[in-house]
């Protein structure tokens, strides 16, 4: 008799199910209060991970925006009351937390304590941080830099394991938007920044410029202060608005691409969008993106922006002498320009100083602008302390809005 033969045990099996991470979360913060806000940090960092990459011992270094001078409720700056538990939840997990930034001007420890103290950041030295006191500069090489391969540099920022990106949303003159990937730009310590912008006065390099910077540092997070955000003349001068959102990503460049359909900016609109997009770092269109939350809920339709007119709509192909004449034609019908309001207008000349193109000078105490010098950086109307410089759109430029 032949035994039957037994049958092949199957060996047990596994599926390993791997959580796909979104490119964007997006989440509801109605407030700056602590428990509002460490709840919403908790909500908007679970999707991604939370801080399970943070370890004992981990020197963090936290990238906020400090443009200027100015109290937490002007929006101007990163938010202390979303800066504070963020240092906590990291010193809670063994993290060594450093908090700093280079604003316009001086980096030294008398200009930059004094920028701590105004926007309240001082805070975080009682949570279980500490603010920068590191002023020294170093040079960066970067050969993989599309047009920035080599720059000066914070040196605070060396030896970080790891760069979280803590940004605010607001309109920019000569970007239209700073957010995450522009936040990037306060690495270049604050009196060498006006000479980046006379290397590079075409918008688009500049936008490059910004990209090389983010592709250098690699923030591993990015944080969108969109609670309350700043519109109109940004980023400085502009008026504080209410959106009640926070934002994060592992990508500055996606997060911005969400940021803008929030303000009602289009991708071309947005100099720094379309550099990422020639790298291929983000998608054409922020429906491309896996966005968890419900940006649709936040976008304030009537938001006051900036619409440069430095989009490639406006730059020609390079090769059609027509095209090229058009896009001329239109830049000059409809970019912006810099111009004083002598009315709120102090005659400080700061504008005059912070100038890289040295395109102002001060006639009768008020700054009067050469435009064939201006290079539309827009310093002016950045560091203006009493937000008399605006950003001045032409009147075909409206009239086109209507």
């Amino acid at each position: 008799m032949i035994p039957k033969r037994l049958p092949r045990l199957r060996q047990p099996f596994s599926i390993e199910v791997k959580c796909v991470k979104p490119d964007v979360v997006i989440t509801p913060c109605a407030g700056y209060g602590e428990e509002e806000t460490r709840a919403a940090l908790e909500r908007v960092l679970a999707p991604l991970g939370g801080l399970d990459w943070v370890n004992p011992g981990m020197k963090i270094a936290i990238k906020v925006n400090l443009v200027a001078s100015a109290k937490p409720e002007k929006a101007v700056t990163t938010h202390p009351g979303l800066l504070c538990p963020l240092v906590e939840m990291l010193a809670a997990r063994g993290a060594d937390v450093v908090v700093g930034d280079s604003p316009g001007g001086l980096f030294n420890a008398t200009y930059v304590n004094r920028i701590y103290t105004a926007t309240g950041m001082k805070a975080v030295e009682q949570v279980g941080g500490r603010l920068n006191q590191n002023f020294e500069e170093n040079q960066a090489q970067f050969p993989e830099g599309k047009v920035c391969r080599q720059f000066r540099y914070t040196a605070w920022l060396d030896g970080a394991d790891a760069i979280i990106d803590l940004c605010k949303l607001k309109t920019h003159g000569m970007m239209a938007m700073t957010c995450g990937a522009k936040n990037m730009f306060g690495t270049i310590p604050g009196t060498v920044k006006p000479e980046y912008h006379f290397r590079y006065p075409d918008p688009r390099d500049f936008a490059r410029m910004i990209v090389d910077l983010d592709e250098y540092f690699k923030p591993k997070l990015t944080i969108v202060d969109a609670v309350d955000c700043m519109e109109g003349n940004g980023p400085t001068g502009g008026t504080p608005r209410h959106m009640g959102a926070l934002l994060a990503s592992e990508s500055p460049h996606k997060v911005d691409l969400v940021c803008a359909g929030l303000i009602g900016l289009k991708r071309e609109e947005v100099p720094t969008l379309e550099a990422a997009l020639e790298r291929g770092l983000i998608p054409a269109s922020a429906e491309e993106l896996t966005v968890e939350g419900d940006p649709a809920a936040f976008v304030i339709p009537d938001f006051q922006r900036i619409v440069t007119g430095n989009s490639h709509l406006f730059q020609g192909d390079g090769k059609s002498l027509f095209k090229r004449a058009k896009g001329t034609v239109m830049r000059w019908a409809l970019s912006q320009r810099p111009q004083v309001k002598p009315a709120k207008c102090v005659g400080c000349g700061v504008c005059r100083n912070v100038c890289p193109a040295d395109a102002i000078t001060m006639v009768n105490k008020k700054p009067s602008i050469n435009r064939k010098k201006c290079i539309r950086c827009f310093c002016c109307q950045e560091f203006c302390p009493e937000s008399a410089m605006i950003v001045h759109r032409t009147a075909i430029a409206k009239l086109l809005d209507h």
